[in-house]
């Protein structure tokens, strides 16, 4: 049966005025809804619905919103003082600090308030449902409504169960979500629920790869932006964030989760921490906010002559570029690269160019990164294996920029970047479907929604192939021995069984 929205009559109480809050009673009033916005601190709703109304009129200034509308909207929001003035509510949602106590007190209150059919929603980002519920006389009616900054414009919204949840209180959210014009998602009240759960791997592989002098900020962000296709590289993305609520957010997952070696903190990230230098709140972080002119500059391979054909072997994923540029070439029978003036370039696999290298006696072997699609992509990393003298570089970059990239020269590194990082992605994507934490289809929908990602990690690792995601993970794990890089149990079941996330 189809769950039933809350009526567009059904008064809603928002408790917390800050950008959040006010965001989401924003959200609420625009469904028709009458808006109950109450702050605890005097004065802070009341400025709270005043920057609503600055929002709307500067909507209004760009003709996306009628003078009339947006009294109407802020007519319907209405500022109380008082706790006990949320008693109309049908629906509360809680925007408040991250502090389990207070949100308990809070709810606890708001039982006694309202009457016994109310709903109340958490914007928690970080909190189990289960533990602020268990403070409640009814913890059936609590549920997780977790939207994204800034609330009226991000579409995503994760409604998550605790252990006490009435399904047909989430059925009911969900249902109010789509009213309210958002795509929602269900999730398991576990930490880090979808989207700050799978996201881990996008800043930990990077932090990674940093830490071990493979490549600086510039040129791994430039390489995920233009190879990739992400919006942001992490480490632009750790300064807009900042780096103290990025850190908090990874240590809280990794101590929930009893110390999983998949959500390990980096000690890169807590010395900039500890030194104060939080992103571009604070004017510093991995990059200096301070002299935008100052910006550092991605590594990119100077010029190189381009060659006149190449060799294409197996199933490069060069080749529809290859031929889409029109550069002559032949075909032949090999382990799926491009043979280029003695050099073959190697999309890579997990494994270092060193170790390629001598898996083929000490053959010249560059590698090459991933892309998210090659007829688009601006940029990609490469690396050279030790065996391989330096000056056989030049082929393959001279190749890569014939084919139109940028080529950004990193250290010998394990998966290079856009590899490792889509596939681990991938695979905590895929633990998070064996826990069940969620559905592949939300998982895809919410990292695609909340965090911008161009692809579902899932639909991602279908598109690249199950199997060859499943070698780069074991390929990292045998490198590095450690349990973060593990493969998932049903990332190998699928491979095995041919199986698929998706229909």
């Amino acid at each position: 049966m189809t769950a039933t929205a809350l009526p567009a009559s059904a008064p809603v109480a928002v408790i917390g005025a800050g950008t959040m809050g006010a965001g989401i009673a924003q959200v609420a009033a625009s469904a028709g809804h009458g808006v109950l916005l109450h702050d605890a601190v005097p004065g802070a709703a009341a400025a709270g619905r005043d920057g609503i109304g600055r929002g709307l009129a500067r909507l209004v200034d760009k003709g996306r919103l009628s003078a009339a509308d947006r009294e109407a909207l802020l007519g319907r929001i209405t500022v109380v003082e008082r706790l006990a003035d949320l008693a109309p509510a049908r629906l509360v949602v809680e925007a408040i600090v991250e502090k389990l106590e207070v949100k308990q007190q809070v709810f606890r209150a708001l039982e006694d308030l309202c009457g016994a059919e109310v709903i109340l929603a958490t914007n928690t980002s970080s909190l189990s449902i289960t533990a602020i519920g268990a403070a409640l006389a009814r913890p059936q009616r609590l549920v997780g409504m977790h939207f994204f900054n800034p609330a009226p414009v991000m579409a995503l919204v994760e409604v998550i169960s605790g252990v006490a949840t009435d399904p047909a209180v989430a059925d009911c959210i969900h249902a109010t979500a789509g009213a309210w014009g958002k795509t929602p998602v269900r999730a398991r009240s576990t930490p880090g629920f979808i989207v700050n759960r799978v996201a881990r791997p996008f800043y930990a592989e990077g932090l990674r790869v940093l830490q071990e002098g493979a490549a600086d900020p510039a040129t791994i962000d430039a390489v995920m932006r233009q190879g990739g296709g992400f919006r942001m590289g992490p480490f632009e993305l750790m300064d807009l964030i900042g780096h103290d609520v990025n850190y908090a957010v990874t240590s809280s997952v990794f101590a929930a989760c009893y110390g999983d070696a998949r959500f390990l903190p980096s000690l890169v990230q807590k010395e900039l921490v500890d030194a104060g230098w939080l992103g571009r709140k604070s004017g510093r972080g991995f990059y200096d906010h301070r002299d935008a002119a100052a910006a550092p500059l991605a590594a990119t391979a100077d010029a190189a002559p381009p060659p006149a054909r190449v060799t294409v072997s197996g199933d490069s994923p060069l080749l529809p570029l290859i031929a889409a540029r029109g550069l002559a070439h032949d075909r032949a029978d090999g382990p799926g690269g491009v043979e280029v003036d003695g050099v073959l370039l190697l999309p890579s696999d997990g494994r270092t160019a060193t170790e390629v290298s001598a898996s083929l006696g000490d053959r010249p072997v560059v590698v090459h990164d991933l892309a998210g699609d090659w007829l688009t992509a601006g940029r990609t990393a490469v690396a050279r294996a030790d065996q391989t003298p330096a000056a056989a570089l030049a082929p393959a970059v001279g190749l890569l920029q014939a084919l139109g990239l940028e080529v950004s020269v990193i250290d010998d590194v394990p998966g290079l970047i856009v590899t490792r990082t889509v596939a681990m992605l991938a695979n905590e994507a895929a633990d998070a479907v064996l826990q069940g934490v969620a559905a592949a289809a939300d998982i895809d929908t919410a990292m695609t929604l909340g965090v911008n990602y161009p692809r579902g990690p899932l639909a991602w690792a279908e598109g690249i192939g199950l199997g060859r995601v499943h070698t780069i993970l074991e390929n990292l794990f045998t490198t590095y021995r450690e349990d973060r890089y593990r493969p998932s149990a049903l990332l190998r079941r699928k491979v095995l069984g041919g199986g698929r996330f998706h229909a």
